[in-house]
């Protein structure tokens, strides 16, 4: 693999993709269904219907986020009734956060709110355009969460 930050052609294809990658996230972030939700609290109902329940400090490290912070996100969702908590099954010092049916329903509606956004803006691409994206997607996602 070349040197990417070194190497002209990689480093420019890199800051293309990092300045694509922020603008189409924050242009997704207004393609909400509940404006109430910040965009760290979505994400951490993302995160619990991709993982499942989870502690608060399991929820931490995979928002990046310290775990005092993630304890009032988590309070805030309790308090919205988006998430519930229960007893941790092997450490009772501990408690596991799932998300709600509410939340599900929240999360299905948003979701479809943006594909159909996204949807509509890939419409403006030719078939040769679509074709690299739909291949580079997966990469994408991988990228996305190492």
């Amino acid at each position: 693999m070349p040197d990417l930050i070194h190497d002209g052609d990689s480093a420019a294809a890199v800051s293309s993709l990092r300045s694509a990658v922020m603008l189409l996230g924050r242009r997704l972030k207004h393609q909400r269904v509940d404006e109430s939700l910040s965009p760290t609290e979505m994400s951490v109902l993302g995160t619990l219907a991709r993982c499942g329940s989870a502690t608060p400090g399991e929820l931490a490290r995979k928002e990046h986020v310290q775990p005092p912070s993630m304890t009032r996100i988590v309070a805030l969702l309790e308090a919205k009734g988006l998430v519930s908590l229960e007893p941790h099954p092997d450490d009772r010092r501990q408690k596991k956060v799932s998300q709600t049916e509410r939340a599900e329903a929240m999360l299905s509606e948003s979701r479809t709110k943006r594909n159909a956004w996204l949807a509509g803006l890939a419409e403006g691409l030719d078939e040769d355009e679509w074709e690299k994206l739909r291949v580079a997607a997966p990469v994408l996602e991988k990228l996305a969460h190492l």
